[in-house]
């Protein structure tokens, strides 16, 4: 039978292939590479404004890529219906085929990047590749033909697709039903059909376009059957735009004016590859900014034009204009900070989300979480950048690069002050100059100031009969007895002979011909620091971001939430009155220093408040016995408990018990802390949850940035609790997931629901209660836990679809929900709460937490394009909400 030749993408790759390829394995931090600094294209990434577009293997620019994703993802759920989550290798870094850590191979094409072809494969390959892919792909054609197996397999994905869009669909059915929705949906029925038309169209028009370009090229072998894919992912089509528009709707019940910008976002937040491209060479995609602005131009909101209005809406027709550019922007600075972390589906949803803080922010707690992210987010952005990229390139040269000590200590010490001077600061930012070189050499090494290795003039003579060898000045010979090839008269031993093939020989060679090691440009510069120096620099980083965040905290984040959450109030000040204002000496303290202006004390009940009983027994203990902030103090005591028995709990399963277990007990904590407390105060535990985050993403930053002493502490606690997912970027994810998991549900229930207070407590109260509060503490402490607990021990059955998820593990996900939807109603009725809406029978509120706890369970089996401590929160939370447990 002859050999069939083997398409060029599936050939050995060539010597500089192999040496691009040996450079991704150079550090084991490959994710502090820049892109302007790898000399290899095998370790680019795309950056804003350009593509993988290639045309004769010649890159293009693209007018809206931003760095994006494999085009197949990752699944990223690790929840435990996976039977064997538990293996070790779940705690390796991802395999070598699936590149990750934002170094991408040569012809991989990077999802979401805008090509001038609607398809993706072939937009991104030159002639010669574009023919090696459609042969590769009619011999795969061929292989399913021959293997029935494969297309049964390729028709079960689908069917996980179908039923992940089915899921979507019934999401909405539910928030159609819900009876105050309904009156906005009538409103803004323009809007939604405008959005439901314009993905539909997008879609059809999808396939056409691939034809067009197919006839274009008039290649005829580029003319294979259109069929779906089987690695494809439907998660950035299927869930910013949808999740995006049902959250909406079911928050903005009290102010219909924030759907709009949902909606725009929606639009937004389409997928680049559906969107037809007009010029390539544009900062932004004029054809998508301008879909994104039909709402503004045909709907409800045309008809209406008081909805502009300062009192009615929050924003004017020209920045809800300025939305699409935005909504970009955001994307390529998340993906900046987090390269590979996040998953395309993912970085909509946080963008979007970002969006709505900033734009949508009304209640106090909502301010202070848009002081944290936004206002001290950008400034340590901003102001630490820099600083933080330095540290990290100092961080990532060994220590036998720098150069070694010479000279006084004086010297040294002015070596290290010279750190201030203009010149080097300037040298540091600009980066090394186009002459240095990109390899490591000697004179790459050699500072100018170290002593030579030879004092004296000397001449030099070659081998040979006359040879000559170099002479000091003196006439002491350098190199003794080098004649004729012999040292000393002795033949040479402990040596190869040398070849007569010619070698590759100069700076970038080393003498065998091997291509030297790529050094970046930015770490460099440091090669010329001592040891001493280094570490001094590193400190020097060091105290420069801790002051500059302390900085920012106590005067940037502090005026904004002074202003606009507060209402003028002095946060310190305030805070003290909110958590110690119902202690007799510390009211006494505060009055008789006379620092009420500065200490906001609450108003203390002489006689019972009657107003009160209709809540509740707890609400009126809270408010009449105790007092509302002896009541915080008693939550912070109670949350500070738990957490230590939980910290004791896993040090103590360390040595015995596997990862996933261990990861399982803090799951446990937050329904031990926020379950049942979170009827009790809702305010305070969103504000609580907020700065919980601020912190985490804080001393994730110092992690990552690699400066002491914070940062090796920090990788050290994290170390034993990280899985395969958190080595794809530079964050761990795993625990800022969890807590946006618990707190996203809290917060999209507290934004739908009208403020009380009095004073300086005004907006701090609200007057009823729902499960939604704790849909998401539910859905990830227990619904995750024991999907992962019972799963990975009696998970025998697998799903339809195949993958690591079993039907014994979703049961156990399910039963867990229902079982702590129950318990939050339960709790409810007892502590005497009012509640949201109507209450309704015990009968049919067990049918609506079965169906909800369902949904839950389905939607955690089919994710793959997101991570299910996010995603699956907010569909419970909106499950939960439509049908009004």
């Amino acid at each position: 039978m002859p050999d069939h030749p083997a398409p060029e993408s599936l050939t050995a790759p060539s010597p500089d292939e192999q040496d691009g390829l040996r450079a991704l394995n150079r550090t084991p931090h490959p994710y502090h590479h820049h892109s302007g600094e790898l000399p290899h294209p095998s370790e680019r990434f795309v950056l804003h404004g350009e593509s993988p577009v290639a045309d004769n293997g010649k890159s293009q620019l693209s007018p809206t890529g931003y760095p994006a994703f494999s085009k197949e993802s990752t699944p990223a759920s690790d929840s435990g219906t996976e039977a064997d989550d538990e293996h070790f290798l779940r705690g390796l870094p991802a395999p070598k085929a699936k590149l990750h850590k934002g170094l991408r191979g040569r012809n991989e094409v990077l999802s979401g990047v805008s090509t001038p072809s609607p398809s993706p494969s072939p937009a991104a390959l030159g002639d010669e590749q574009a023919q090696a892919v459609s042969k590769a792909l009619l011999a795969k054609e061929e292989l399913e033909k021959r293997h029935p197996l494969d297309a049964v397999r390729r028709n079960k994905v689908l069917v996980r697709r179908a039923t992940e869009a089915g899921i979507i669909v019934a999401l909405g059915c539910m928030v159609r039903a819900n009876r105050q929705v309904s009156p906005l949906v009538d409103v803004w029925h323009r809007d939604l059909q405008l959005l439901g038309l314009l993905c539909g169209t997008l879609l059809a028009l999808y396939p056409l376009r691939v034809v067009a370009w197919v006839y274009r090229r008039r290649q005829p072998s580029r003319w294979l059957p259109l069929k779906l894919p089987s690695n494809f992912d439907p998660a950035p089509l299927l869930y910013p735009p949808t999740i995006t528009i049902l959250v909406s709707l079911l928050v903005s019940v009290s102010n219909p004016a924030a759907i709009l910008p949902s909606i725009i976002l929606s639009i937004c937040s389409i997928p680049q590859s559906l969107i037809p491209k007009v010029d390539l060479n544009a900062s932004y995609d004029t054809v998508h900014w301008a879909l994104s602005c039909l709402p503004l131009l045909w709907g409800s909101s045309i008809r209406n034009p008081s909805r502009y209005s300062a009192t009615y809406s929050f924003m004017s027709e020209e920045e809800a204009a300025l939305l699409y550019p935005l909504h970009r922007t955001l994307c390529i600075v998340l993906h900046h900070l987090t390269t590979t972390s996040l998953l395309t589906a993912e970085l909509q949803l946080l963008s979007i989300a970002l969006i709505n803080v900033l734009i949508l922010a009304v209640s106090p707690q909502m301010q202070i979480l848009k002081a944290l992210l936004w206002v001290g987010g950008l400034a340590v952005l901003v102001s630490c950048g820099a600083v933080i990229r330095w540290g990290i390139s100092l961080a990532r040269v060994p220590k036998w690069r720098f150069r070694r000590a010479v000279g006084s200590q004086k010297y040294r010490f002015w070596k290290d002050v010279r750190l201030f001077s203009w010149h080097a600061v300037l040298r540091e930012v600009l980066g090394s100059t186009a002459s240095d070189s990109l390899y490591d050499t000697a004179s790459s090494d050699a500072e100018e100031d170290e002593p030579p290795v030879f004092s004296g003039p000397m001449r030099v003579r070659t081998t040979g009969p006359n040879a000559e060898f170099p002479v000091m000045a003196d006439g002491i010979p350098a190199l003794r007895g080098v004649q004729d090839g012999n040292l000393n008269g002795v033949a040479r031993r402990h040596t190869l002979p040398r070849s007569n093939k010619p070698l590759r020989n100069g700076p970038t060679h080393t003498p065998s011909g091997r291509r030297k090691r790529a050094t970046s440009t930015s770490m460099r510069p440091y090669f010329k620091l001592t040891q001493a120096q280094a570490t001094m620099r590193k400190w020097l980083y060091a105290f420069y971001v801790y002051a500059s965040m302390l900085s920012i905290i106590f005067i940037g984040v502090r005026a904004h939430i002074q202003k606009h959450a507060l209402g003028g109030n002095e946060p310190i000040g305030w805070g003290l009155g909110y958590v110690f204002g119902d202690w007799s000496w510390f009211r006494f303290e505060v009055v008789s220093a006379n620092l009420e202006r500065w200490i906001c004390l609450p108003p203390h009940p002489d006689a019972p408040d009657e107003k009160l009983c209709h809540m509740g027994w707890v609400q009126h203990v809270r408010h009449d016995d105790f007092g509302e902030a002896t009541t915080r103090l008693i939550l912070s005591a109670y949350w500070l408990v738990i957490l230590v028995f939980g910290l004791v709990v896993v040090f103590r399963l360390k040595e015995t018990y596997e990862v996933d277990t261990r990861r399982k007990v803090f799951h446990f904590m937050m329904v031990g802390m926020f379950l049942p407390s979170t009827y009790i105060d809702p305010t305070y535990a969103a504000l609580a949850l907020s700065l919980v985050l601020a912190v985490f993403l804080m001393l994730d930053l110092l992690r990552a940035s690699q400066l002491p002493p914070l940062s090796k502490p920090i990788a050290s606690f994290l170390a034993p609790y990280v899985d395969g997912r958190d080595f794809r970027g530079p964050v761990v994810v795993s625990h800022i997931f969890l807590l946006i998991g618990c707190a996203i549900p809290l917060w999209l229930a507290l934004a739908a629901l009208p403020r009380t207070g009095t004073g300086c407590m005004a907006g701090w109260e609200v007057p009823t209660r729902d499960a939604s509060m704790v849909s998401g503490v539910i859905c990830v402490g227990l619904g995750d836990a024991a999907a992962s607990l019972i799963g990975r021990r009696y998970g025998h059955r697998k799903w339809l679809w195949g993958g690591g998820k079993s039907l014994e593990g979703s049961a156990a996900f399910a039963a867990a929900v229902f079982a702590g939807l129950a318990a939050a109603g339960l709790w409810q009725r007892v502590g005497g709460w009012p509640v949201t809406d109507e209450p309704a029978s015990i009968l049919a509120s067990a049918r609506n937490a079965g169906v909800c706890a369902s949904m839950a369970s389905l939607t955690e089996a089919v994710l793959t394009g997101g991570n299910d401590n996010v995603i699956v929160p907010v569909v419970l939370w909106t499950c939960v909400k439509s049908l009004g447990i």
